[in-house]
């Protein structure tokens, strides 16, 4: 698998926050990512469930109504 393609970038952080993160021998770059990658994943998973609501209230009302599909096949 090969690595992703690494950009610099200037951040502003607490700098008593960068000195225990750096006592404590954290990679603040690799910190950094995975918070960014953990806020993109769930501000994407927030607009996919504005962007399906509809869909999903669709459903849940057929559920409602009608039962789930092929519940009859359900062994527990």
């Amino acid at each position: 698998m090969s690595q992703p393609v690494r950009k610099s970038a200037n951040l502003s952080l607490d700098s008593d926050l960068v000195s225990l993160a750096r006592d404590l021998k954290i990679n603040l770059s690799r910190a950094a990512e995975d918070g960014i990658e953990r806020a993109v994943k769930a501000e994407r998973e927030r607009l996919w469930r504005i962007e399906n609501a509809e869909a999903i209230r669709l459903e849940n009302e057929y559920v409602e109504k009608h039962g789930l599909p092929l519940a009859k096949y359900r062994q527990f």
